[in-house]
């Protein structure tokens, strides 16, 4: 084999390698959520993956050449049908009823560790052509062979997240790696033939699975994965299949999510009719149209990190959309992350509502002392957060020491506690005394949070576990 193309083959597999793994977290997020916890799971599974591709391969590559050939393209052939095939594995966990960390662990270990090792397993062979190709040479040869591996990581993690999930979604991005898989036999030729008739399955799999696969999600972006379905007389937005927002799809309705009716009810009472509000987390834009709605004079800037929800608000939620059509002089939709909006933003607030989420948790660096010590910089009056959490969970614990230290009045109310033994904790953090309001959304009553340590951005939020 010549030089270059050994050196190319190393660089499109290690590229394809990089772009499964950004891959794998994006399609975990709908079953397990996204945060410092799984990302650490695909990461963890797809480098053990990787180590134990090459030192197979390693073993492989001392083989005789013609059967070591054999046992590369054998493995290419596996590899690109367990990349195609990963999403609905994935699902069909999922469905057999993986949950929580332990589900988390060993889906991703099902679903990506086969194909993780697959793909590094030609490595060491193409190093050892490389090197060979260059008698004399041997140094540089293997010093662009390794140079080759991480370039190829850089531009795969650079097409997934730039290119692939954005434009293509994930059921095909993980199509197409299976699909460059395939691309390299012809340059591994030698030795007793892989059976055509597997090859040609494997293509028409790979393809068929990139055209026809069930897509993980109705809409996506490389930030989120969406679904708008009408439910029990409610349009429902969910995100990464956790709930986002909803609507009632009669016109006179109230808000249908009982925390959003908590903080209208508080902006009501705690505000003026002319309130400049900031929404940090746009969701379904419920609130800040609600606000709007009910106050001709207000005016609302809502961040929002990832244009494609503000997209499917216009075109799915009608009550949303309508206000947003209409009040467009007075909302303000910025999108950027609420950190980075924070952190440049130069006008003042009177109020300030904190209701961003990524899956079913929120950012941990929006729940640190120094983000809210930026908030507190900007917003006059009171502060809203809505949290999940279990009662009197780490999450509500930390954010509420938050408060504490930067608010002299801190209140919290927490909602019926669901299934996985969760709730929405929702605090309130003010200058002066916070009047209570004439009643609470039904099964809200007000909830002690034990004293801890405050988040910062050193020592923050992992995620649920």
């Amino acid at each position: 084999m010549r030089f270059w193309i050994a050196i190319g083959l190393i660089l499109l597999l290690s590229a394809v390698g990089l772009t499964y793994e950004i891959a794998a977290g994006r399609v975990l997020a709908p079953y397990h959520g996204t945060s410092l916890l799984t990302w650490t799971t695909v990461i963890a599974v797809v480098l053990a993956g990787f180590a134990t591709g090459s030192a197979w391969g390693g073993i492989i590559a001392d083989r005789p050449r013609p059967a070591a050939l054999s046992a590369i393209r054998t493995g290419l052939v596996a590899t690109a049908v367990l990349m195609a095939l990963s999403p609905a594995l994935l699902g069909a966990l999922a469905g057999w009823g993986a949950r929580g960390t332990g589900g988390m662990v060993l889906s991703a270990v099902l679903a990506f560790f086969p194909a993780s090792v697959g793909v590094t397993l030609p490595s060491p062979l193409l190093t050892k052509l490389a090197i060979e190709a260059r008698p004399g040479r041997e140094g540089s040869a293997l010093g662009l062979a390794l140079a080759a591996g991480s370039a190829g990581a850089i531009g795969g993690a650079v097409l997934a997240g730039f290119v692939t999930l954005p434009l293509i979604g994930s059921v095909a991005t993980f199509a197409g790696c299976g699909a460059l898989v395939l691309a390299c036999l012809p340059f591994l030729r030698g030795g007793p033939g892989t059976q055509p008739l597997a090859i040609v399955a494997a293509i028409g799999f790979t393809g068929l699975a990139g055209v026809a696969g069930n897509p993980v999600c109705e809409f996506e972006s490389g930030l989120s994965c969406l679904h708008v379905e009408r439910r029990g007389g409610e349009i429902r937005l969910f995100s990464d299949r956790t709930l986002q927002a909803a609507e009632p799809v009669a016109e006179e309705g109230d808000l249908a999510i009982a925390y959003t009716r908590w903080i209208r009810d508080r902006l009501d009472r705690d505000t003026g009719p002319e309130a400049r509000v900031l929404f940090v987390g746009g969701g379904g834009y419920t609130l800040p149209t609600a606000l709007l709605a009910a106050r001709p004079e207000a005016r609302a800037v809502a961040v929002e990190i990832d244009p494609l929800i503000t997209e499917v608000v216009r075109a799915g939620l009608p009550r949303a959309s309508a206000v947003m059509a209409g009040a467009e002089d007075r909302l303000q939709i910025v999108h950027a992350d609420g950190r980075v909006y924070l952190n440049e933003a130069e006008g003042r607030f009177d109020a300030a509502v904190m209701d961003a989420f990524s899956s079913g948790s929120v950012p941990a660096h929006l729940v640190t002392r120094e983000a809210f010590a930026r908030l507190r910089a900007i917003t006059d009056g009171p502060v809203y957060v809505n949290l999940i959490d279990r009662p009197d969970g780490p999450l509500a614990r930390g954010v509420a020491a938050i408060l504490r230290e930067l608010w002299p009045h801190v209140t919290a109310v927490q909602g019926p506690v669901s299934g996985r033994g969760r709730a929405n904790v929702l605090l309130a953090a003010a200058p002066a005394p916070l009047e209570p309001l004439d009643g609470l959304p039904e099964g809200f009553a007000p909830v002690g949070i034990t004293p801890a340590r405050a988040f910062t951005d050193d020592r923050g939020w992992v995620g649920h576990r």
